[in-house]
């Protein structure tokens, strides 16, 4: 059906106008409407806003209802696009859905408008192009269920005023095909912005959008002038573009598909239905399919909404009984785990995925069994027998770097990467990798990162010059030089020998690693002086990291000082210790909203994403239980809670044996006793903020964060709330934790995020070790972490020691003068 529609289209650019690249100007009307850019375009073009997708820092999904005003952002446009009918209506009854129910067919292809930037197609620094490097570019997928009928392309470049001066032109090419030429410096200021119109048929699913400069043969001889001719593709650049949603039929086989697309380079945002009672088990099934989405969606992101008794308007889940009604539509009756997709009965083109089960094992086997996939073409609907979910065992996840071997950098590449890379100027290679936080050395130990490198062997290449930079989480580690370096090294290079360095062994700080983490190798390679022009451009060369490049934590050890909300923000710990929850209970009020079991879903998908595991045995608890089954899980596990402050009776149950405490609607900090303190200050705890947090939360009606303490249940475990003044401050938690600014604020046990003044994190309870440590080891460790005390325990014990043995050898003494006494 795609083919039909992309040839019918293709005919259709036979009378497309001539393409045109200019300058937007105040009076020229909008060929499309689109949401505002949020750079300083020209009035008249409007796109949507405009967010880098770095690790840690993604939007909601900026796909938007034809009838939403312009002026809308991309947050809302993700809440207009999976909002449901409203909770006021009750919603007609439809007929149950059963295994002879046959899939409506007709349904109306909607249109859907869309964008996505250079930042999105993974350039956070646009494309720059400078000295000799005169072409770059970018390739960008496109969902596979969506035909393109309208492209724009809104381009904004910042050009250096020597090269304004040069009246160079920029040529830009889509899939081989030219769009356009624009000229380069004719703007008063150095940004320029242009509008360019698409043609549709050449937008598919994989594509590359390449740049060059036409000024080549004046700039290529021009080395040491790299800052003064620059030319740089802004971030903000962007395709917006018309479409119509196809129908892909109801095919278990293609999921995630339609939910998400691998080939979407934009968050995603999926919809969770309930019924009317939601029940523990539908959302721990919830989140075993979100934990896995979020895998799935990895550096985009996922943002997900739940309703309670009300369907999608578009493509969505829906979790449940049998027999439940969910929005009118009845669960089919099945004696068996059931996972079905259905049209939805709001628009056929859209699909509903229904998962299904009597109890909460059948519910659990349903969603484990949707994420292993491996379903027969054209399945609409399949029973699930029941199975053993496996558990994982402690730091097991798939996507954290072992740390019982070295690892090989080439094995932390991304497939579609290389460690070769071609010509004098190229993009560094980026390695990510995700390591467990609690790693741990002692002082003095560090991690060994050796480098195996080559750089070409050309002769017009400045071996003096020529360095592989190395840097670690926007650290500088070292410039690795091409030639070894001493002075007996550089005798024997003269001489004519093999000065060549090949390998470096760099010295890591425990600290420079992080829960995410991006290293970043540039070969950086410098002409000689006399080097001809030509060899500038030569793109033969090549610069390469060997296979004798690896990452060696085997000799850390897995401990750390508990509460720590940076370890959870950055990869969900400690509840990722066993990266399948099978240690961690979700709590959640007993009669939670729709935007607290959101809260908990989105949390749910983070987890997934930092591990690469879907949460296969998690335990969802609602409500605060005073005996029975779940008590003794919240006695044996860590807890992660949502709540917010208008369930009142919740949140103080929850807090009543922690730090803080609930009054009138209104979070503080309890006042620490005597004891307490005298403790504190026994244990060298001398800095804890108890007070200046309490006086900062009383100052503040509208709030979101988290807080983090000791368990109530068990000493040995630990508690983490995400709360917020109310569900309308809850919800915003969701961008928060996509900023990095604020990403890199949350530390200590508490953290308060307030739209007027970003986030603010305090310490106000006594942290605790937890993690590996032989008990030996530990009594080393103690004695490093609290010196003070010790040498204060050592003063008096030296005193007592002192004492005695004075009143000892005075009493010596005395008989020794006095020989006759003891007669």
């Amino acid at each position: 059906m795609r083919q039909i529609a992309t040839l019918a289209l293709l005919m259709g650019t036979l009378v497309v106008p001539s393409l045109y690249a200019e300058e937007t100007s105040n009076d020229v009307p909008p060929a499309m409407a689109f949401p505002a850019p949020t750079v300083d375009a020209a009035p008249t073009v409007a796109a949507p806003e405009d967010i880098a997708p770095a690790p840690g820092d993604t939007v909601p999904d900026n796909t938007v209802s034809p009838d939403n005003p312009a002026s809308q952002n991309d947050a809302e446009d993700t809440r207009a696009t999976t909002s449901g009918p409203s909770v006021s209506d009750t919603p007609p009854t439809l007929p149950p859905v059963t295994n002879e129910t046959v899939p409506a067919t007709g349904g109306l292809a909607p249109t859907m408008v869309s964008g996505l930037n250079l930042s999105q197609m993974g350039m956070p620094e646009g494309i720059i192009l400078s000295g000799g490097q005169l072409q770059g570019g970018a390739n960008f997928t496109l969902p596979g269920d969506q035909v393109v009928t309208m492209a724009q392309l809104l381009l904004n470049v910042k050009v250096s005023p020597e090269m304004a001066t040069r009246n160079a032109t920029l040529q830009l090419m889509l899939n081989g095909q030219p769009l356009g030429t624009v000229p380069l410096g004719a703007a008063e200021n150095d940004v320029s912005h242009f509008q360019l119109d698409v043609p549709a048929a050449l937008m598919v699913s994989s594509n590359n959008l390449s740049f060059k400069i036409n000024d080549g043969d004046a700039q290529q001889c021009l080395r040491d002038l790299n800052d003064k001719y620059r030319v740089v593709i802004l971030p903000t650049s962007r395709f917006n573009w018309e479409g119509q949603q196809l129908d892909i039929g109801s095919d278990l086989s293609t999921f995630p598909r339609p939910f998400f697309d691998s080939m979407q380079m934009t968050p995603a945002s999926v919809s969770v239905s309930f019924p009317a009672r939601i029940s523990a088990d539908t959302v721990s099934a919830a989140a075993i399919v979100s934990s896995w989405l979020g895998m799935q969606a990895d550096y985009r992101g996922i943002a997900f909404e739940a309703l309670h008794d009300r369907l999608p308007d578009k493509h969505g889940i829906v979790i449940g009984h049998s027999g439940e009604q969910v929005g009118g539509l009845t669960l089919p009756q099945t004696s068996k785990p059931l996972l079905k997709i259905i049209p939805n009965p709001a628009n056929p083109v859209y699909k509903l995925l229904l998962i299904v089960g009597n109890d909460e094992a059948a519910l659990r086997v349903a969603a484990w069994r949707l994420t292993k996939g491996n379903f027969a073409l054209q399945t609409a609907s399949s029973d699930v027998d029941m199975q053993t979910i496996p558990v994982s065992q402690p730091y097991d996840a798939p996507r954290w770097i072992p740390t019982d071997h070295p690892v090989k950098i080439s094995s932390l590449i991304r497939k579609d990467q290389s460690t070769t890379v071609s010509g004098v100027w190229h993009e560094p290679l980026r390695v990510a990798f995700r390591a467990a936080p609690d790693l741990y050395l002692w002082d003095g130990e560090t991690i060994p990162l050796q480098i195996g490198y080559r750089f070409p062997s050309e002769n017009w290449i400045d071996e003096q010059k020529s360095a592989l930079s190395v840097t670690l989480n926007n650290t500088f580690l070292h410039n690795l030089p091409m030639t070894k370096q001493g002075i007996l090294e550089s005798l024997w290079h003269k001489l004519g020998g093999d000065a060549r360095q090949e390998r470096f062994t760099i010295p890591l700080e425990p600290y420079l690693i992080y829960g995410d983490n991006q290293m970043s190798l540039y070969f950086n390679v410098v002409p000689k002086e006399s080097a001809p022009c030509s060899v500038l451009l030569n793109n033969n060369i090549k610069s390469r990291i060997t296979d004798e490049s690896w990452i060696d934590l085997s000799h850390t050890r897995h401990f750390s000082l508990l509460p720590n909300l940076s370890y959870f923000v950055g990869a969900s710990f400690p509840f990722t210790r066993l990266a399948d929850y099978s240690q961690t209970v979700l709590l959640l009020p007993e009669k939670p909203s729709e935007v607290q079991v959101t809260t908990m879903l989105n949390m749910t998908a983070r987890s997934g994403n930092a591990t690469g595991t879907a949460l296969g045995n998690n335990k969802v608890i609602m409500g605060i239980p005073s005996g029975g089954a779940n008590l003794e899980f919240l006695r044996s596990r860590d807890v992660l809670a949502v709540s917010g402050l208008d369930q009142k009776l919740f949140s103080q149950s929850l807090l009543a044996n922690s730090p803080y405490r609930v009054i009138d609607n209104a979070l503080g900090v309890r006042t620490a006793t005597t004891w307490q303190k005298i403790q504190r200050w026994l244990l060298g705890d001398w800095s804890a903020d108890g007070v200046e947090a309490d006086r900062y939360l009383s100052s503040n009606s509208a709030w979101r964060g988290f807080v983090s303490y000791r368990s109530p249940w068990n000493s040995d475990r630990l508690v983490v709330v995400a709360l917020g003044s109310n569900d309308d401050q809850l919800a915003r938690l969701y961008d928060d934790l996509n900023s990095p600014r604020i990403n890199a604020g949350i530390r200590g046990d508490t953290s308060i995020i307030t739209n007027e003044n970003g986030v603010r994190s305090f310490r106000v309870s006594t942290q605790f070790p937890s993690g590996q440590m032989p008990w030996y080891m530990m009594v080393v460790w103690y004695a490093n972490q609290h010196s003070g005390l010790l040498a204060i325990l050592g003063l008096i014990m030296t005193t007592i020691l002192g004492l005695a043995l004075t009143s000892m050898l005075r009493q010596h003494a005395h008989k020794r003068l006095n020989p006759g006494e003891d007669k």
